[in-house]
């Protein structure tokens, strides 16, 4: 064997470079740190704790340390959902009008931007399949405009942590217009929410009780849930702003709880680590079944990993950015379906799939080399009405590059 391949196909020089640029963005001030993890063929080939979970107290970030995921919860609370298919106790095409009455006869704005009293009746109930594809009609504060947005932040409070009950919640979304027809476009939402506490109410539980039963527990993913008990508060991560002003990183941490928040958000709160999150990927790259442990069916899985938005629906932006242009989504993952368009966010071969966080946290599992890739950050962002579209995050360009860097480097270890 060659003096420079390291195991499962990676050369040692090219893994050895990949601290190398965590590191650097440590130095250079852009983070405070990061967990990345590389797993491939059956083992984990790379893990890198870099950098410090605590700046102020100098702690450093360690291989367990626990962090807010965001919106990589939504693959967890789609895959309850799919369980729930699965058992033939809902349909992907059902309206979710038959668990969620508060969003019953809802109403379509004309205009996406105008006023909240121009609607007309939507042509139909929201379905399983919406939530799932996020084509639901629906938005978030951030990624609405016009006075929807501000409607959104006042009677539903902040994207993450919202005060209210789910009841109470659900009964003021469906006080609000959607902002689109159901199924028309792929519209980033709180499709995922609406999703978890339909799953609850399903199964006459807290969505944070059916994921520890169905997903956490069976699976051994001991340190991922809803909040951090007071005994784990010394590995989690602080969460970080840029102030743009002094050039500094400037705790932005959310404040704990002691037990589960009432509002457990399915599209963004959990908590969790690498090694638990790598359970979960290894599982769907599996197909269903990790270690023994299926949760889901092969075909049931393939679909969820599949396209399924419209050859229209992938010419729309997303969030501003022209993300379908190499990639689709499915039933709560994206999925690249061209690689080599696909070069502008990263690499990964066609069918690869993932979801990443607002906080900059990320993965991606790829069948075609039997890979899964994790990184971990803490990095805040404005999540508030016209956040996106103000691009006020300038620093984008500099904390958030290192993702696609990482994943850069992974194939390149590979000779890809």
């Amino acid at each position: 064997m060659d003096g420079d391949q390291a195991r499962d196909g990676f050369t040692a020089a090219g893994l050895a470079e990949i601290p190398k640029l965590l590191q650097a963005a440590v130095d250079a001030g852009d983070l405070a740190g990061m967990v990345t993890l590389i797993w491939r063929k059956g083992e984990v080939v790379q893990v890198n704790a870099t950098g410090y979970r605590d700046l102020e107290a100098h702690a450093p970030i360690t291989r367990d340390t626990m962090f807010r995921i965001a919106s990589m919860t939504k693959p967890v609370t789609s895959v309850a959902a799919l369980m729930l298919i699965e058992e033939g106790k809902l349909k992907l095409d059902d309206p979710i009008t038959r668990w969620i009455p508060e969003l019953a006869n809802l109403q379509v704005l004309r205009d996406p931007s105008g006023s909240l009293d121009d609607t007309v009746p939507a042509a139909r109930d929201i379905t399983v399949n919406d939530l799932l594809t996020h084509r639901g009609g629906l938005a978030y504060a951030f990624s609405a405009s016009g006075p929807l947005a501000q409607a959104y932040e006042a009677r539903l409070g902040p994207p993450l942590g919202a005060p209210q009950s789910p009841d109470h919640w659900l009964k003021a979304l469906g006080t609000l217009p959607l902002m689109l027809p159901p199924g028309q476009t792929m519209h980033y939402s709180h499709a995922s929410e609406v999703l978890g506490f339909l799953v609850a109410r399903i199964e006459g539980k807290t969505l944070g009780q059916v994921l520890q039963d169905r997903i956490f527990g069976p699976l051994g993913m001991k340190d991922t849930a809803f909040f951090c008990p007071p005994g784990k508060r010394n590995r989690m991560a602080k969460l970080y702003r840029m102030d743009l002003e002094t050039g500094k990183l400037v705790d932005n941490s959310m404040p704990h709880s002691d037990r589960s928040p009432a509002f457990e958000s399915g599209g963004g709160g959990l908590i969790s680590t690498a090694d638990d999150y790598l359970r979960f990927a290894r599982m769907l790259l599996g197909k269903g079944e990790v270690d023994g442990v299926r949760l889901l069916k092969p075909a049931t899985v393939e679909t969820m990993t599949a396209n399924h938005l419209t050859e229209a629906q992938l010419q729309q932006p997303f969030l501003g950015m022209p993300y379908w242009m190499s990639q689709g989504f499915g039933l709560g993952v994206s999925v690249i379906t061209d690689a080599e368009k696909h070069a502008w966010m990263g690499a990964g071969s066609n069918g690869a799939f993932g979801w990443p966080g607002a906080f900059g946290t990320w993965w991606q599992a790829d069948p075609a080399e039997d890979l899964i890739a994790i990184y971990l950050i803490q990095d805040s962002m404005p999540l508030s009405p016209g956040s996106v579209s103000a691009n006020t995050e300038r620093r984008v360009s500099t904390a958030r590059a290192v993702q696609p860097a990482f994943l850069k480097a992974i194939y390149a270890a590979l000779g890809k």
